[in-house]
């Protein structure tokens, strides 16, 4: 049975940026097949180039490529706020895959990978894409934006995270949806499908470690070597839970 081309579908131009021109032809001829516009780009400079000329709507990324690697890539599209990406890896260990989700990657797909699997995975980050723009387009700004909690300040409208000295601490994409996902549902126990959810979006692949990680590095940064808070407690078997009261600033 034949896939239903949206009028959306001939919109979205995708780029595939990949050293191997055999995978760069079969994905975008595949994603052409299926009502899309795609173009290619042979690695991150030529990448950059195209995305200087003309607006993508999604990046599928390869990992391991010559003078240039797509993680280094993906850092530069996320400081940019460039389209979402996902990434494509002939090395498919969970600790690659938390790597490149951290860095802002919204899917992870081992090579050699089914070009209908990817795809479905394509379809599903373009409509999160539409919801988050839907919902940002529509929503009223915040003027409470600001949150505290044992002296910090987190500015959820700004991005920023000052601790009890007024210092500001940088937070990675990652770590910041942690946290404010910690501070709108403080003193209760939070699941790591849970945190996955409010950080991430539902339609997000579920991989705990991932949220581990962050949540260790998270900890780290809390950390004032003074209060001796936990801000941040495990709770075995179930997930974790912000201890700290959370006040908001009108």
């Amino acid at each position: 049975m034949n896939a239903i081309i949206t009028a959306m579908d001939l919109e979205t131009r995708i780029l595939i940026v990949d050293d191997d021109p055999g995978i760069r032809s079969l994905i975008s001829s595949f994603l052409d097949r299926h009502g899309y516009r795609s173009d290619t780009a042979a690695d991150p400079i030529e990448m950059r180039q195209k995305l200087g000329t003309a607006h993508y709507d999604l990046i599928v990324l390869d990992v391991m490529m010559p003078r240039e690697d797509g993680l280094s890539a993906l850092r530069a599209l996320q400081r940019d706020e460039g389209p979402p990406v996902i990434m494509l890896s002939a090395v498919g260990t969970d600790i690659d895959r938390i790597v490149g989700l951290e860095l802002g990657a919204e899917d992870y797909l081992a090579k050699p990978c089914n070009p209908r699997e990817l795809l479905a995975r394509i379809r599903t980050v373009l409509r999160r894409s539409a919801r988050q723009a839907d919902g940002e387009a529509g929503r009223e700004p915040d003027p409470g934006g600001i949150r505290r909690f044992a002296g910090w300040r987190i500015d959820l409208t700004a991005r920023s995270l000052h601790d009890p000295d007024d210092a500001p601490i940088i937070l990675s994409d990652g770590e910041f949806q942690l946290l404010r996902a910690f501070v709108e549902h403080p003193r209760r126990v939070l699941t790591r499908d849970q945190l996955l959810d409010y950080a991430r979006g539902q339609d997000s692949e579920h991989y705990d470690r991932a949220i581990d990680v962050q949540i260790s590095r998270l900890r780290r940064k809390l950390d004032d070597g003074a209060s001796g808070l936990e801000l941040i407690r495990t709770v075995r078997n179930e997930g974790y839970i912000f201890s700290p009261k959370v006040s908001r600033t009108p």
